[in-house]
């Protein structure tokens, strides 16, 4: 069989990264999308395109690709070694790719056969036979709502809306013809907010004495930062809730919640010591670690 250099034909080099095979793909993809391009042999190059993508977006299809193909060049006969059928994934479904993919594969998921790895990230995305996609979004995303384009079998596109208020593992049913497709809704983690259902949680930091005394600090939510008032005698550990600042809902929204911990200056300086000793001395009888 022919050996399909994939990397060429994405126009890409072999040390080229996810986001440059990304790139490379969306490119192509619109130039030979069959919606665009009118070119009696496009609808080909597109199915061609999506193969490569296929591999090469897919860290464990493209390290075995490369084992078996680093050496061959396009146009050469390909004769992988005996008993290497099947070494990939698994499945009957085909779904349409090349002898070459599937000697090499086993017959995984064709252009359109299992769910994409790569998920919805702002380009097309193939919508696979078993029409389930997983779609993932960042924090931001599922606070305002969204929206990403799903590229289907036979190229039609078809633009999907995420609602505002979208939780992490939740399912969405979209309309498609004659095979509606399901949407697994994946949301990656936040540098700051942690998410639990549509609650979230942040840690705050506080000095003694506004724990002590009580102040009022500015607090970042996803919907902007506000002022919020910390009662005096606030302990560290303590969570504090601003009710329906989590993730939105038409009828019971998420709330925020904020992990207070306490920090201190230091080294304290001599009249600092000064005074933490007074206020030892005032409050003798008071153990923390008695519970009270």
């Amino acid at each position: 069989m022919e050996f399909q250099d994939y990397y060429q034909i994405l126009g890409v080099s072999r040390q080229a990264d996810e986001a440059d095979i990304k790139k490379a793909y969306r490119r192509k993809a619109r130039e030979y999308h069959p919606d665009r391009n009118k070119a009696a042999d496009a609808e080909d190059k597109f199915k061609t395109l999506q193969e490569a993508y296929e591999v090469l977006q897919d860290p464990e299809k493209r390290k075995l690709y490369d084992r078996l193909g680093k050496d061959w060049k396009a146009g050469q006969n390909f004769q992988p070694p005996p008993g290497w059928q099947g070494h990939g994934h698994g499945g009957d479904d085909l779904g349409g790719f090349s002898d070459f993919f599937q000697t090499l594969f086993g017959g995984g998921a064709g252009p359109f056969g299992g769910a994409s790895s790569s998920g919805f990230d702002g380009g097309f995305t193939r919508a696979p036979q078993s029409q389930s996609v997983d779609v993932d979004i960042s924090l931001e995303e599922a606070f305002q709502g969204t929206t990403r384009e799903l590229l289907r079998p036979g190229g039609s596109t078809l633009k999907v809306k995420i609602p505002a208020g979208t939780t992490d593992g939740s399912k969405m049913r979209v309309a498609a013809g004659r095979s509606p497709i399901m949407l697994n809704i994946r949301v990656r983690k936040h540098p700051r907010f942690a998410l639990d259902g549509r609650n979230l949680s942040i840690d705050l930091a506080l000095s003694p004495w506004e724990a002590a005394l009580g102040a009022k600090v500015p607090v970042p939510t996803l919907g902007g930062t506000i002022e919020m008032t910390i009662p005096a005698g606030t302990q560290s550990g303590q969570r504090l809730r601003l009710k329906g600042r989590g993730l939105p809902h038409r009828t019971e929204p998420g709330d925020q919640y904020v992990r207070i911990a306490l920090r201190y200056p230091a080294p304290p300086t001599a009249e600092q010591i000064e005074l933490l000793e007074r206020w030892r001395d005032s409050a003798a009888d008071f153990d923390p670690r008695s519970g009270a």
